[in-house]
C-alpha cells in the first residue's frame, strides 16, 4: 500500500506560481514513478507530468511544458509540483499518483491516489 497527500493548492491571480506537494508513505517510495494528474469539472483526468525513480526522466505534457518543473526528496519521501506562468485553464483539483503498470499518461494505469488539492487560478 502507498498513501499520498497531496498539499499547496490554493487561489493565485494569473501568472502567478504555486509549488504543490505529493507526500507518500508506505511501500519503498523511492522505487516508484510518481505521477500529476489534474481534472476540471465536467472534464476527464489529464495527464501533467511524472518524475522517474532517479528523477532522470520527466515527461510533462504539452499545456504546461516550459512553466513546470517536477522535481522529488526521496529522503522526505515528497514529490514536488511547481508551475509557474499560471492561466485560469490550469484551475482543477490536481491529484498525485504512484505504482505505474503501464502508459504513464493514462490516469487507469496508475494504482495508487491522493485526495487531490484545489489549485484556482482567477484572471
Amino acid at each position: 500500500q502507498v498513501q499520498l497527500v497531496e498539499s499547496g493548492g490554493g487561489l493565485v491571480q494569473a501568472g502567478g506560481s504555486l509549488r504543490l506537494s505529493c507526500a507518500a508513505s508506505g511501500r519503498t517510495f523511492s522505487s516508484n514513478y510518481i505521477g500529476w494528474f489534474r481534472q476540471s469539472p465536467g472534464n476527464e483526468r489529464e495527464f501533467v507530468a511524472a518524475i522517474s525513480q532517479s528523477g532522470g526522466h520527466t515527461p510533462r505534457a504539452d499545456s504546461v511544458k516550459g512553466r513546470s518543473t517536477i522535481s522529488r526528496d526521496n529522503a522526505k519521501d515528497t514529490v514536488y509540483l511547481q508551475l509557474t506562468s499560471l492561466k485560469p485553464e490550469d484551475t482543477a483539483v490536481y491529484y498525485c499518483s504512484a505504482e505505474n503498470r503501464g502508459d504513464i499518461s493514462t490516469p487507469r494505469s496508475w494504482t495508487y491516489w491522493g485526495q487531490g488539492t484545489q489549485v484556482t487560478v482567477s484572471s
